[in-house]
């Protein structure tokens, strides 16, 4: 049998044939054979895929083993020569690295992490072979579905950390951008600041913020600002990120001082020390530093003509007020003024608060006694007729008392009386009463003391003498109290004269002690300058007075010769002379009036050196 044509193995797997063999006999006798040729395969076919291109997507960061697509492809060989194997033919990118295929099946699957942002498709060219050597390829593009896996990034381009509390409204204090590498609606991103704070945020370009302020800024009430940005992204779910800033508030003079009390009121009492602390005024100031120092100034005023800065003064640093001068209840009872807390911002801020002194009455004054009047001069005597019953009002005592309160409140007491069972005194109002009957035995001229005492304390009084005259007539009342007061002049003058030579007598004593040391201290000084000095002196011829040297022709007869020896001791000095027997007497002057012997000559001239 000999093959005609070429074979097709895919077209006719196999042929079936009879085989007839005829003899040449008559009849001709044939025999038949069948025969079953069967095509053997040759790999002549390579493999074809179903399309040429496929499409598919994934989602970005899709699990491994994540099914991409399938690709198939045919060869009609059989057997070996028509077992196919599937791969991926990139030779550049990240396809390789990213997608897997199996060869058996052509499942194409996600073997590394994808990611949108690094690449939104990929093409992947897969290769079908069979063991022959013949391949066919395709080509898959696979689009890479976006999530939103990233936040938001912040990013701050320009920060102030400090701004003032008087900051004009939208002042920009901070520029933020914001990145989001996600697509679509993953990518927009919306952002805010935390709620109650006077800040916003204002989108000046795509991605750009400004955070601006957005109110009053007051540092006193906060002094600074703890400011969360959070920008979020509108994907599903939403991603966010956020980031804090601090922002501190610089203090302006923008608050005065304050004081503790819209008013003051602090009470003193009199008689005080110069410079007693009498209270504290204060004020505090909510700015911060130097505009919070606060510095008290007491305002000029008058007090009844005076100025107040006479009376209290303030202590710049404290607040606190002295008195300048003891205050005297009965001279000023209360005054006000006005203290001025300033601080020490610029321009300085000030206020200023009323202040009310109250002097406090001391028992400082005695009763002063206005009737009867007591006078040196005379004496003034009230009468009382014999005739007169009991509780004749003789006389009031009048005394006033020029404290207040208590200390003014006066009591009235009999101290002394000539006949105490005949008078009484009212122990309020003062009045002198008759106890009893007045008979004819009691004496014409009664003489009663009367204390006049506050309530205070201690208590302080006044003695009043008040003259009292029994009798019917004013004669006998005059003979009576003539002699009384002769004898009190009397009295009076002896005491003063009394007073007065005791007053000579210490004088005169006074002025000879000093005149006794003042001569003790002048001889003292006198002998220390000799003693100093004595050394030093030089001799020299003394000459008494009215005497001339001339030698022989003047008014001496002859020529005497001294020996003087000086001391530093001027009392132990000695003097030697000659003179000529002969010679007894000599004349003091050119007249010849007086004469003096030779001893009383020497004597003299003795006392004059010693004198020197």
């Amino acid at each position: 049998m000999v093959l005609q044509k070429p074979l097709d193995r895919e077209k006719q797997h196999d042929i079936k044939l009879v085989l007839t063999a005829i003899d040449g006999g008559d009849p001709q006798l044939s025999g038949s054979i069948e025969i079953h040729i069967t095509v053997l395969d040759v790999n002549d076919n390579a493999p074809v895929f179903v399309q040429s291109l496929y499409k598919a997507t994934v989602t970005e960061n899709a699990p491994k083993d994540t099914i991409v697509s399938a690709v198939s492809a045919n060869d009609p060989d059989e057997g070996i020569n028509g077992k196919i194997e599937y791969s991926i033919a990139n030779r550049q990118g990240d396809a390789r690295q990213l997608f897997g295929i199996d060869q058996d099946n052509g499942q194409v699957a996600v073997i590394g992490i994808i990611d949108f942002e690094k690449a939104r498709s990929y093409e992947l060219s897969v290769q079908a072979s069979d063991h022959g050597g013949l391949t066919d390829s395709c080509k898959i593009i696979v689009d890479v579905i976006d999530i939103n896996d990233n936040k938001p990034v912040i990013n701050i381009m320009s920060k102030t950390n400090i701004i003032a509390e008087n900051s004009a409204s939208e002042t920009v204090v901070t520029m933020i951008n914001v990145q989001d590498l996600d697509s679509g609606e993953n990518g927009k991103v919306k952002c805010s600041v935390n709620e109650n704070i006077p800040f916003t945020l204002k989108s000046s370009n795509v991605n750009f913020f400004s955070l601006v302020t957005d109110g009053d800024l007051d540092r006193e009430r906060e002094s600074g600002y703890n400011i969360s940005v959070t920008c979020a992204d509108e994907g599903v779910p939403s991603l966010s990120s956020s980031v804090t800033l601090f922002l501190r508030i610089s203090d302006v003079n923008d608050n005065a001082p304050v004081f503790d009390k819209s008013s003051y009121e602090a009470s003193v009492q009199e008689n005080n020390t110069p410079g007693l602390s009498i209270f504290t005024v204060r004020a505090r100031d909510a700015d911060f530093n130097q505009n919070a120092r606060v510095s008290y100034i007491l305002e000029d005023s008058s007090v009844n003509g005076v100025p107040v800065s006479s009376l209290v003064s303030v202590s710049a640093d404290s607040g606190v007020i002295h008195a300048v001068r003891s205050f005297d209840y009965e001279q000023i009872k209360g005054f006000q003024f006005r203290v001025k807390a300033q601080d020490g911002g610029s321009p300085p801020l000030s206020s200023n608060v009323s202040v009310k002194i109250t002097i406090q009455d001391q028992n400082d004054n005695a009763p002063q006694v206005l009737y009867p009047v007591q006078s040196g001069v005379s004496v003034v005597a009230e009468i009382v007729p014999r005739s007169a019953d009991v509780g004749y009002l003789v006389t009031k005592v009048v005394a006033v008392d020029v404290d207040s309160g208590q200390n003014a409140w006066l009591s009235y007491k009999l101290q002394k009386a000539t006949d105490r069972a005949l008078f009484e005194v009212g122990l309020q109002n003062g009045e002198i009463r008759t106890v009893r009957q007045v008979t004819d035995k009691d004496a014409v001229k009664q003489r009663l003391t009367v204390v006049v005492e506050d309530n205070g304390q201690p208590s302080r009084s006044a003695t009043v003498i008040v003259n009292v005259a029994v009798a019917d007539s004013f004669p006998e009342v005059l003979s009576e109290f003539t002699d009384f007061t002769h004898d009190k002049d009397y009295n009076d003058n002896l005491t003063f004269y009394l007073v007065l030579a005791l007053a000579v007598v210490s004088f005169l004593f006074i002025v000879s002690i000093i005149a006794i040391l003042s001569v003790k201290c002048y001889r003292w000084r006198r002998e220390r300058m000799f003693y100093k000095s004595g050394a030093n002196l030089p001799v020299i011829p003394y000459y008494p007075p009215l005497y001339a040297d001339v030698g022989g022709t003047g008014t001496l007869q002859h020529v005497y010769n001294y020996e003087v020896c000086r001391t530093t001791d001027s009392r132990k000095s000695d003097l030697k002379y000659g003179r000529p027997c002969s010679e007894s007497i000599i004349s003091l002057d050119t007249s010849g009036t007086q004469t003096l012997t030779h001893v009383q000559r020497g004597k003299l001239i003795s006392q004059e050196l010693d004198d020197q």
